[in-house]
């Protein structure tokens, strides 16, 4: 039960985290500046996008292997 707790959170969290991502977007697309200074932003905000859902994935990923450990050593006692 608690994993799916927990996954409920994870799914909260990567949905608020990609509201903020499109929100972010759409605000700089929307800004009163030149397109080339808007697109730069736009890029650099979509690479730290990436950048961060990888770390994330990773988190994630050890997160399940730990589980799977854990798992095991139940499975095993």
């Amino acid at each position: 039960m608690y994993y799916e707790d927990e996954s409920g959170a994870v799914s909260f969290v990567v949905g608020i985290l990609v509201g903020a991502a499109l929100g972010a977007g759409i605000a700089l697309l929307m800004a009163p500046q030149s397109g080339k200074r808007t697109r730069r932003q736009l890029a650099r905000a979509v690479t730290q996008a990436r950048e961060s859902a990888g770390e994330r994935f990773e988190e994630l990923a050890d997160d399940v292997k730990s589980a799977v450990e854990s798992g095991r050593k139940r499975i095993h006692v």
